[in-house]
């Protein structure tokens, strides 16, 4: 890949591609963007007269917008979507879109794919295509969102194909900001999301490289455990501000832990300066912060 390491500041590996430059939002989706926006606060409005602010809201981000903030900030980053079409009944961005757009800006953006694993063999063949015709350098999965164990062998097709080109794969942990506020939670379980859940498939698969995403919160210790003791298993911190972040997880950080864990963001709901900016402040070593922020991606992803 042609990232030129030397140019960046930090590589973020959890930013959402949340709408298609071709396709209108999907109204399904856009219900649980909007629950998760307001979960976490984030911008929605277009700060205009201060009176009438809540009757402006922006679009949300598309992928030339999310570039452009991201080689402004000298910041390389993966992009996915998250597709749920099974369990949720929501349109998916398509993969292939993220990967061509991605192969226009590959100084600085890193595509990803998502697969329900209710697809089986048939999301198997499109992982395998994507891999090998579309540049695609790793996966991700939003068990909550999809609807099922992340160990159910429902997703092992799938798996397999990851495994078999030793490629990182995100696995959504913990809470979810998708589905808070909704009545019933949207419909989706949180049980999917225990990170111990993910053990069976880092035993089956240990090629791929798995990466659990977030703090992990009221499970946090299980995450620690898991990248403590499986070769394949990492974390990525984002979706939470660090400044909320568990003393555990500063702990292991800066010890045991300190090559595997991963900056992200969960751009758009968190914006990347701001996670980098209070993680200055929370008691990460001075020299533990290049390694999350850039150092252990760059292995991870086979930058360097």
């Amino acid at each position: 890949m042609p990232i030129d390491l030397t140019k960046i500041r930090a590589i973020d590996v959890h930013v959402h591609a949340e709408v298609s430059c071709h396709d209108p939002e999907d109204p399904v989706m856009g219900q649980f963007f909007d629950a998760a926006s307001a979960y976490f606060k984030a911008p929605r409005e277009r700060p205009k007269m201060p009176e009438i602010v809540e009757l402006y809201r922006e679009e949300r981000p598309k992928m030339p917008e999310i570039v452009e903030l991201y080689r402004e900030a000298q910041i390389a980053f993966c992009l996915f979507t998250v597709d749920c079409e099974s369990h949720i009944g929501a349109k998916r961005v398509s993969n292939f879109e993220i990967a061509e757009f991605a192969a226009k800006h590959d100084d600085i953006c890193i595509p990803f794919a998502s697969i329900d694993p209710h697809k089986g063999k048939m999301g198997a063949r499109e992982a395998r295509d994507l891999v090998e015709n579309c540049g695609v350098k790793g996966f991700k999965f939003h068990h909550i969102m999809q609807g099922c164990n992340p160990g159910d062998q429902v997703g092992y097709p799938i798996y397999e194909i990851i495994n078999h080109y030793k490629l990182p794969a995100i696995f959504h942990t913990g809470h979810s900001g998708m589905g808070t506020g909704m009545r019933g939670g949207g419909g989706v379980r949180l049980k999917y999301g225990q990170p111990m859940l993910v053990d069976d498939v880092a035993v089956d698969f240990p090629d791929m490289k798995i990466i659990l995403a977030h703090p992990s919160w009221p499970w946090v210790d299980e995450s620690l455990s898991m990248a403590l003791h499986k070769t394949n298993v990492y974390i990525d911190l984002s979706g939470w501000s660090p400044k909320y972040f568990a003393p555990q997880i500063i702990q292991y950080a800066n010890t045991q832990l300190r090559k595997k864990m991963l900056f992200g963001s969960d751009f758009p709901l968190i914006h990347p300066d701001k996670w980098l900016d209070a993680a200055r402040g929370v008691g990460f070593r001075e020299e533990v912060l290049p390694g999350i922020m850039k150092d252990n991606a760059a292995r991870l992803l086979g930058l360097v």
